[in-house]
């Protein structure tokens, strides 16, 4: 979060996730920060650090990079000082905020688009449109859930085509094939058996954060949904949400060059696991990882765990986000569409795209 006085004075705050709270008020002069103050409820040793810190920001340029605020913090820091539930970084994250070049949640007017059918091509088209409308800030950030016309496998943006999918299979069960702009693995879908949902955010609301921060920190939402659902769930680096009986789920982003950033993620809900393995390529050598012998077994579906309609546990999803972050309903334009239409007719569903990785 970040503010203003009618003094001019910034105010800038970071909850640090798993940890505390970093307050810090500053003046910008001359195109430096002055009359530095850092609070919260975090814990220091010796206390006298504070001052440390404070003298460490005292001076800086305002266009200071995130990076070299955390490395000015560290330097001046006594050899012996011990910081607890914040560090260096969390400092350089509540300035940029204070500084307006680093956001909160409650820094955005955020939007839902509730599940929507759409064609496979038309989704992955529709990811890059709104990440780079949210960019460009002619779109307020906004979650958008997927719904599924037909049978699909989603590949990575890197992955090998035909070392992801069998296509015999894919011709067999009619699955469409289409490859994503993200990278990571291969999603089998079809109508009802799963639950996808992005994100388009502006990049400043992850400033600071690094790739393997930014996946808890974008989806904690969805981990609240979860626990009101009687799930406990959690990460594994980088990109798996499992539980104790297994991966739920994967997520995957990309930033692009206008500001605006990607964060999608796909929840198993009740997948045909014979289909499945019949249309992808699922080796052994890919299982090996995760600790599991069998497809079958790598497939957590949300159904088992919850007893619940995919539509129930989607409900509570977009109720816990809009709750959270003061989200309101929305739609996509007339003028999203069209954007979307042509990048299927120009790059998604043409051969060039995917084959990329033949």
């Amino acid at each position: 979060m970040a503010s203003a006085d009618n003094s001019g004075r910034r105010h800038g705050e970071y909850k640090v996730p798993g940890g505390k709270l970093v307050v810090v008020d500053l003046d910008v002069r001359d195109g430096r920060l002055a009359g530095v103050s850092l609070g919260g409820d975090f814990f220091l040793e010796p206390d006298e650090a504070l001052g440390d810190i404070n003298a460490a920001l005292e001076g800086l340029p305002a266009e200071t990079s995130f990076g070299d605020i955390a490395e000015a913090v560290r330097l001046r820091l006594p050899s012996d000082a011990v910081l607890f539930g914040f560090s260096p970084e969390a400092v350089a994250t509540a300035v940029r905020r204070a500084l307006g070049k680093a956001t909160g949640w409650g820094d955005h007017q955020w939007e839902i688009i509730p599940p929507t059918p759409l064609s496979t091509h038309m989704h992955v088209a529709m990811d890059e449109v709104l990440a780079e409308e949210v960019g460009a800030g002619r779109r307020n950030p906004t979650l958008r859930f997927w719904e599924w016309e037909s049978p699909s496998v989603v590949i990575g943006s890197f992955q090998s085509l035909k070392n992801e999918v069998d296509p015999d299979g894919a011709e067999r069960h009619g699955v469409t094939v289409v490859r994503r702009i993200t990278g990571g693995g291969a999603m089998f879908m079809e109508h009802g058996n799963a639950i996808t949902y992005s994100l388009y955010i502006p990049q400043s609301l992850v400033d600071g954060l690094s790739f393997a921060d930014s996946y808890p920190f974008l989806d904690a939402w969805v981990m609240e949904s979860l626990k009101k659902l009687g799930i406990q769930a959690w990460y594994v680096p980088l990109n798996d949400m499992a539980t104790d009986q297994g991966k739920i789920g994967g997520a995957a982003q990309k930033r692009f060059s206008s500001g605006g950033m990607l964060h999608h993620v796909t929840m198993s809900y009740n997948i045909d696991a014979d289909k499945m393995v019949e249309v992808l390529r699922i080796g052994k050598e890919k299982l090996s990882d995760k600790g599991t012998t069998s497809a079958k077994k790598r497939v957590d579906p949300l159904k088992r765990q919850t007893g619940l309609s995919r539509e129930d546990i989607i409900a509570t999803m977009m109720d816990t986000f809009a709750a959270r972050y003061g989200a309101v309903q929305a739609g996509i334009t007339d003028e999203e569409i069209a954007l979307a239409q042509q990048k299927v007719k120009d790059k998604f569903d043409t051969p060039e795209w995917l084959n990329r990785v033949p």
